[in-house]
Formats: structure tokens, C-alpha cells, sequence
């Protein structure tokens, strides 16, 4: 019996970001969201649920600006000690699709249906992912990872 996913989770600093926070002298105040992620991840939305995930306090309002209001998808503050446990606890991890780039992402990569990394993800990381995109994140590697799940689950193209 072939088991499709059903949920695709990602991660967002470090994976739809850059990475990078921006600061001045009163705190964070900018992510760098790169091109073509967003629409990649409408085309996939058609055969799976899209969840966002983030363990940045200090910009979370910065990410749910972009991803809840602009992009209309859901996002939650989960702590990275804590993700396994969160997502354990509210989806059936067999039919997970999960992005992430960080120290701790390794520690869960393997627990899941399928496990991407962006090409700039901590090296241990990427060892343990199913695929690793040709992509930096922040520059179309959640578009390149959209479009991988899509070919290799669904049998369909972006375009």
C-alpha cells in the first residue's frame, strides 16, 4: 500500500528566510524572504496541508506577517527543544513531509514520512534528509522543494 503525505511543515528561519536577522539598536527588526517560494507553496496547498513553523520569539511577528496575512497559511511558535513532541502530539507523522536547516533539526529528520534540508543547512542535518535541494534557503529552495514533492508524490509538474 503506498502511503502519500498529507502535510507538508516547515520550518521558516533558515528555510523561507535567508536566515538572516536584521538589527538596529532597538532589536530585530527585518527577515529576507526570497522570490517564488510563496507561489510554489499555493500550487502545493492543492494536495497538502501547508504548516509553518517557527522558534524565533523576537521576530515572530515579523513571520506572521508574511506567512499568516500575506501568504494566508498557518504558522505557530514552537520552540526547537520542542518541535518533535508539538508536531508528534497534533499530526500522525508517518504522512510528514518536514523542511528545516538547524542544530536540532537533525535530531528529528529521520522520524518523519520524508525529511528535506536547503543546500545551507547545518551539515549533520542534511545527512539525515531524503533530499537536499541544489537551492540556498531564502532563494527559491522551498519552491524547488514544492516542486520535488510534487513530481515524486503526485506525478505533476509546476508548470
Amino acid at each position: 500500500m503506498k502511503i502519500n503525505p498529507n502535510i507538508f511543515i516547515l520550518d521558516v528561519d533558515g528555510v523561507l528566510t535567508t536566515g538572516t536577522f536584521f538589527y538596529d539598536s532597538k532589536g530585530k527588526i527585518l527577515k529576507e524572504f526570497g522570490p517564488d517560494d510563496h507561489d510554489a507553496l499555493k500550487i502545493l496547498s492543492k494536495y497538502l496541508k501547508i504548516i509553518f513553523i517557527s522558534a524565533d520569539k523576537k521576530g515572530f511577528k515579523i513571520s506572521e506577517k508574511r506567512i499568516v496575512r500575506d501568504m494566508k497559511f498557518e504558522l505557530f511558535y514552537v520552540s526547537s527543544s520542542k518541535r518533535y513532541e508539538w508536531i508528534y502530539k497534533n499530526y500522525k507523522r508517518n504522512k510528514i513531509i518536514y523542511i528545516g536547516d538547524g542544530i536540532f533539526d537533525q535530531f528529528i529528520m529521520d522520524k518523519f514520512f520524508y525529511s528535506i534540508s536547503t543546500q545551507n543547512s547545518y551539515f549533520k542535518k542534511k545527512k539525515k534528509s531524503k533530499y537536499v535541494t541544489k537551492s540556498n534557503s531564502g532563494n527559491r529552495a522551498v519552491a524547488e522543494a514544492c516542486e520535488h514533492i510534487l513530481k515524486k508524490f503526485f506525478k505533476k509538474n509546476i508548470i
